[in-house]
């Protein structure tokens, strides 16, 4: 789940991360009025979770709070990258004189969080990657003692940053590490981090990822999410507990368990089918989750068929054909469904199928090659 600038920001600040002064707006008349309180000076920035919202003119500079209504009332009126923007974010205007990037993420290979620093701010760190390497910076943190002081002075010193500047950099990095670690992130980033006109360093532009995961534990956190960022299936899939990705194919995939859901998409493949969907029902679905994926699945209008495939271990069998049955009855499905069930009560599941006329399999391969010739 990603934060939108303005939330990212907001939580910086309370574990002492500077950040400018700045607030929200919905209209174009709200943006007028915190530019007048800020000075008439401002930057209006479209809070959109896409990338690259400068270069498709969703941040603007004004100089004049009659200006930022101005520019508000265009930015609110468009779309970036098919997101409708909603909302602005009105910061005071900064002299930039530095711009550094600083950055959080998981580093999966050695199991650790590592930071990710960087002297040229300001642009995406994938294409200074790409161009410049030399110029990133990464320290591994040791999770079970945190990020520590002597942490910082490396990054400082690779970057070849100002010791005057050491002080404030140290809080600044141990805010966004704790900030990382307070929300479950799996990436906590500041671009640009800049040093202004008076020595001062401030975040000014912030992005928090969330692990979808951990969300248990931060009710407040989840209540921020943006919906417009997620497609209605992956709304209404969440809302049953069910793991959910669109894909571009034609054989609709449901399936019990992450790792055979991967398998079922490879096999089909295999067999020269294209998966419509990654659908894990989870461990334990009863036939109302049942009718719920199915409902997703058929929505889809390129879809030509569907697999099932259930190992029944937590998961009943018979309660899964049961879940088809009533789906088939409820939704109105009319393309074919080829239905491979496999573990506890199987047979009472395969009998019931076979009463409902269904298309049966007791292989994932024999599943797989009926599918596709199904959607063929």
């Amino acid at each position: 789940m990603k934060l939108h600038e303005y939330q990212s920001k907001a939580l910086f600040a309370r574990h002492g991360v500077p950040i400018p002064k700045g607030q929200v707006a919905s209209t174009a008349t709200e943006a007028r009025a915190i530019a007048q309180e800020l000075g008439g000076r401002v930057v209006v920035k479209s809070q959109v979770l896409v990338g690259g919202r400068g270069k498709a003119g969703g941040i603007k500079l004004a100089k004049s709070p009659e200006e930022a209504e101005a520019l508000a009332g265009q930015i609110l009126s468009m779309t970036i990258k098919g997101l409708p923007v909603r909302k602005v974010l009105v910061d005071e205007a900064a002299d930039i004189r530095k711009e550094i990037y600083l950055g959080i993420t998981n580093d999966r290979s050695t199991r650790r969080p590592v930071i990710i620093c960087s002297s040229e701010g300001g642009v995406e760190i994938e294409e200074v990657a790409r161009t410049n390497p030399d110029a990133i910076v990464r320290e591994y943190v040791d999770p079970l003692i945190g990020l520590r002081d002597y942490n910082v002075r490396n990054i400082a010193l690779a970057i070849n940053l100002d010791r005057e500047h050491w002080k404030a950099f140290s809080a600044i990095a141990m805010g966004l590490y704790q900030t990382y670690v307070d929300t479950d992130a799996t990436l906590a980033e500041i671009n640009p981090l800049v040093i202004n006109g008076d020595g001062r360093m401030v975040a000014l532009d912030g992005k928090i990822d969330l692990d979808d995961n951990a969300l248990f534990r931060h009710g407040d956190l989840a209540e921020m999410r943006d919906l417009d960022e997620e497609s209605p299936p992956e709304t209404e899939a969440r809302k049953y507990g069910l793991s959910y990705v669109k894909l571009d194919g034609e054989i609709g995939c449901l399936v019990n368990g992450a790792g055979l859901a991967m398998g079922t998409m490879d096999i089909v493949k295999h067999f020269g089918g294209e998966p419509a969907n990654f659908l894990d029902i989870g461990g334990g679905a009863g036939a109302d989750k049942v009718t719920a994926a199915l409902r997703i699945i058929v929505a889809e209008p390129r879809l030509k068929a569907i697999l099932i495939n259930i190992f029944g271990g937590i998961t009943r069998c018979d309660e899964v054909a049961r879940g088809v049955i009533q789906a088939m009855k409820e939704v109105g499905i009319t393309v074919p469904m080829v239905v491979r069930l496999v573990g506890t009560n199987e047979e009472e599941g395969r009998r019931l199928l076979a009463d409902a006329q269904m298309i049966t399999a007791t292989s994932l391969a024999d599943a797989a090659q009926k599918a596709v010739a199904a959607a063929k």
